[in-house]
């Protein structure tokens, strides 16, 4: 507990918190007006004609358990973009500063210090989801009381998709402390979880639909590989046809989270034994 106390310190006496406090709300407020723009879209049918091949994923998102989980869990996609490089940030301060020496001389088991950095990311993490879970709740309130569904509060899928995508948010900071212990350079470590988080995202989203236009409708489960769509997958609040079940996300995301600090934890602890 005192390490993880001095790992929070550490990012307490910074100005890394509230700096990416500052980056994440106006994220937030964009994302939320384009959920509510959706939201509204969805609710009243004023969105055009849809192709019949696509008319039961419309159908299934207008459903009342979609529309709410999605704006109860809004600014998820950046929400986890942050956490992510808040974990990295955990991790290679430490080398960017050049205090990590200082801190191995202190405590030389480094996988104790490892196992620290996960729980302090983890804390961090859950700091930033409860606070982005707090306005969401007043803005899930106002969105859907807008469009006459209620505030679906007393909506099991509701709090199903909420408690998913703090597992999410954990997740994703268990990957940046990964991330950051195989890529100690703290702007190299950063440039590649930004490229791995948007360029994946956006890269597959493009070529699964090109390729389920191509060799047909199944290749929309290979989603589920990319862990910011499984994360999205977690707490979508409905089966959408022709997605993988949302449970198949939650168990890609933990795989990559539990390898991930797996290869961190060996690779300080081979450090640590040389």
């Amino acid at each position: 507990m005192n390490l993880v106390r001095s790992e929070l310190l550490k990012i307490r006496t910074t100005n890394t918190w509230w700096v990416f406090g500052l980056i994440s709300l106006p994220l937030w407020a964009l994302t939320a007006l384009i959920n509510w723009l959706q939201t509204d879209a969805l609710a009243s049918g004023n969105f055009g004609d849809v192709p019949a091949e696509q008319a039961d994923q419309v159908t299934a998102a207008q459903s009342v358990d979609s529309l709410a989980a999605n704006i109860y869990t809004n600014g998820q996609f950046f929400g986890l973009l942050i956490v992510m490089l808040l974990g990295i940030i955990v991790v290679t301060s430490e080398f960017f500063h050049q205090t990590v020496t200082t801190t191995f001389l202190t405590v030389p088991h480094r996988t104790a210090v490892m196992t620290a950095k996960l729980v302090a990311a983890a804390v961090l993490a859950m700091l930033f989801w409860l606070v982005t879970t707090g306005l969401n709740l007043v803005l899930g309130v106002l969105v859907l009381n807008s469009v006459d569904l209620g505030s679906q509060l007393g909506n099991g899928a509701v709090w199903t998709a909420t408690a998913l995508n703090a597992l999410a948010y954990l997740l994703w900071s268990v990957l940046g402390v990964g991330i950051g212990v195989l890529i100690r350079s703290q702007i190299g470590a950063t440039v590649t979880g930004i490229l791995l988080y948007l360029g994946g995202s956006i890269g597959a989203a493009i070529a699964i639909s090109i390729l389920a236009a191509r060799w047909g409708e199944w290749i929309n489960n290979l989603q589920v590989l990319v862990p910011s769509l499984a994360s999205s997958l977690m707490v979508s609040g409905t089966q959408i046809p022709g997605n993988p079940p949302r449970w198949t996300g939650a168990a890609v995301l933990i795989g990559y989270a539990v390898v991930t600090g797996v290869i961190g934890t060996l690779t300080m602890r081979r450090r640590d034994i040389s």
